[in-house]
């Protein structure tokens, strides 16, 4: 359907006044349609709001991904309007558990997708950092703040993938792979450049 043809719709059937130049940049990618606009352009072209969007990774491409409002979600998980899109407008999700657990369960969000929608895969990815290069028994508590995970999966995770950094530092060290130290140092770097990716692995929570 050519862009003029569904600036047409969006007016005739939801008497939204969107240009055709504006619809092209939507489908460029320059510019983005708002909640409103997203819904009739679905409804327009006989889809979901989910299919006219790339892999949703922040709460509002998430959000839209499921055809809701603000509204409508701040309500289904417990949180007033405005504190729901101050969060979402920021970036950073800062609510309790219940709320967190809501929020995935609305969403249908995996776990990595919740760190990655609540703002929190930096920080993750230095708790784990610091998880295998020093002490992991410390980090179990700090993580499951982050994370609605068990502590005790959380322990046997982090036990684990520090074994496997130190394995991975002391074999490169023992073998004399890559210069010795600065051969284990590339080894080191490389893991914790991963460590994200391999705690889900390890973990589960679905990349």
């Amino acid at each position: 359907m050519a862009p003029g043809h569904v600036a047409y719709g969006l007016r005739a059937q939801y008497g939204l006044l969107v240009a055709p130049e504006t619809v092209e940049a939507w489908e460029r990618g320059e510019m983005s349609p708002t909640s409103a606009e997203l819904t009739a352009l679905a409804g327009v072209l006989w889809c979901s709001p989910g299919e006219l969007l790339a892999e949703p990774v922040t709460l509002r491409e998430h959000r839209l991904a499921r055809g809701m409002t603000a509204e409508e979600l701040s309500r289904r998980i417990g949180l007033d309007e405005n504190s729901y899109q101050k969060m979402e407008d920021t970036g950073r999700w800062k609510a309790n558990e219940r709320q967190s657990a809501a929020l995935t369960s609305t969403l249908g969000l995996t776990l990595a997708q919740f760190v990655a929608a609540s703002g929190k895969k930096e920080e993750l990815a230095e708790l784990l950092r610091s998880a295998v290069t020093t002490r992991w028994q410390a980090y179990p508590k700090p993580l499951s703040k982050l994370l609605p995970v068990p502590k005790e999966h959380l322990e046997r995770v982090l036990e684990q993938l520090y074994g496997e950094y130190q394995s991975r530092m002391v074999a490169t060290l023992s073998w004399g792979g890559g210069g010795g130290t600065a051969g284990a140092g590339d080894a080191g770097r490389e893991y914790l450049a991963e460590i994200v990716d391999r705690f889900w692995a390890v973990a589960g929570g679905s990349r």
